[in-house]
């Protein structure tokens, strides 16, 4: 399956996602992008290597994001991305992007998140 690619430099965020078990790379929009705002299953290629990941596209209203940018969450990396071109590849479509009352609920929705796109890569 061929998924919409963004390649883009590792930007720092807040770091707000490490905080909760999610830490993410950034990437902003480039201009001419048209993307959905939500959450997909996606894949991130660097160093000719590539990784199952998840990825928000949206303004992150459950912590006052304004600015529409591209979050990643790479699923069995550790390591730190700043300031390296990447690629990332969205697949379908979760859910779509949504406001939660706490760090906490937002927390279990990226957990069932994650287990949604480890259950769909395990069926495939």
């Amino acid at each position: 399956m061929r998924g919409i690619k963004v390649s883009g430099v590792v930007e720092c965020g807040r770091r707000l996602g490490r905080t909760i078990g999610f830490p993410t790379v950034n990437l902003a929009l480039p201009e001419g992008v048209e993307l959905a705002d939500g959450v997909y299953r996606s894949q991130v290629e660097f160093d000719g290597r590539c990784y199952a990941a998840m990825s928000n596209v949206g303004c992150n209203p459950s912590v006052g994001g304004a600015e529409r940018r591209i979050e990643t969450h790479l699923f069995d990396f550790e390591g730190d991305l700043y300031g390296r071109r990447i690629e990332v590849e969205l697949f379908e479509k979760l859910r779509e992007e949504c406001r939660f009352p706490d760090l906490e609920a937002l927390r279990r929705q990226l957990e069932a998140d994650k287990q949604q796109i480890l259950n769909q890569l395990n069926k495939q």
